[in-house]
């Protein structure tokens, strides 16, 4: 009787981690199928439409999921161009793709050179990194504009550390907060932001400056809410603020 009490006990003893390893394949399994779903779906609608309950839902589980795997669980990861004038800070849009490719980046690369025009003058260095999709015709618009494109070592981002700074701000800023559906939005949101990056926010390299502005730093003063209103401008929907003296 003792001995199968105890080979009842161990049998049983051995039957929770299996079912608990059962749970999680069948879990697992579960998930890959919605994901192979969610792709056939895809496939066959031309455009993903989401309505807002759905964006809060992605948005919240987006926190969850690690940032390499966010391709691999949402429809739309698009891609950003942007340029960063190590001088200023400021940041340049070059544009945003859901299919970035060689020719496009080119591309853009062409279209920033046509609008800063004779801005492009005291530019003396690109820096950027080794992505296949920089090529030669990428380096010659730079080229032709007198300044010599510098490429970062291999796997180390603190070569480019402003860049690496900027990409930081804009993810924990603004992208990470806001759950993007198509590449219209991100060109939106992100300009949006870039505005308030380059005319508002202050820079610590810079005095407190913001990029755009031109002005030598004011000396810190305690103002007198009493006799100044502060005037508060949201920014995207109030994520962001900017403040200022009302006139």
């Amino acid at each position: 009787m003792v001995l199968s009490i105890v080979t009842a006990l161990a049998r049983n003893l051995v039957m929770v981690p299996a079912a608990v390893l059962r749970s999680r394949v069948a879990k697992d399994a579960e998930v890959l199928a919605l994901r192979h779903e969610n792709s056939v779906l895809r496939r066959q609608i031309a455009r993903v439409r989401y309505e807002p309950a759905d964006r809060i839902w992605l948005a919240a589980l987006s926190r969850l999921v690690p940032r390499g795997r966010r391709r691999e669980v949402f429809a739309v990861t698009p891609y950003a161009l942007v340029f960063i004038e190590h001088g200023t800070r400021r940041v340049h849009l070059a544009g945003v793709t859901a299919h970035p490719t060689a020719e496009w980046t080119t591309q853009q690369a062409r279209n920033l050179a046509m609008t800063l025009g004779c801005r492009m003058d005291p530019l003396r260095f690109l820096l950027r990194d080794r992505d296949s999709k920089y090529t030669r015709s990428f380096d010659a618009i730079f080229d032709a504009d007198d300044m010599q494109v510098l490429l970062s070592p291999p796997q180390a981002p603190r070569a480019n550390a402003i860049c690496e700074r900027v990409v930081g701000t804009l993810r924990r800023e603004i992208l990470d907060l806001i759950l993007i559906y198509n590449a219209t939005h991100a060109h939106a949101v992100l300009t949006a932001y870039i505005r308030h990056y380059n005319q508002h926010r202050p820079h610590q390299s810079r005095q407190q400056l913001p990029p755009d502005s031109t002005e030598p730093p004011v000396p810190a003063t305690v103002a007198d809410l009493q006799a100044h209103r502060i005037q508060r401008q949201p920014v995207l929907d109030g994520l962001i603020n900017e403040y200022r003296h009302a006139a």
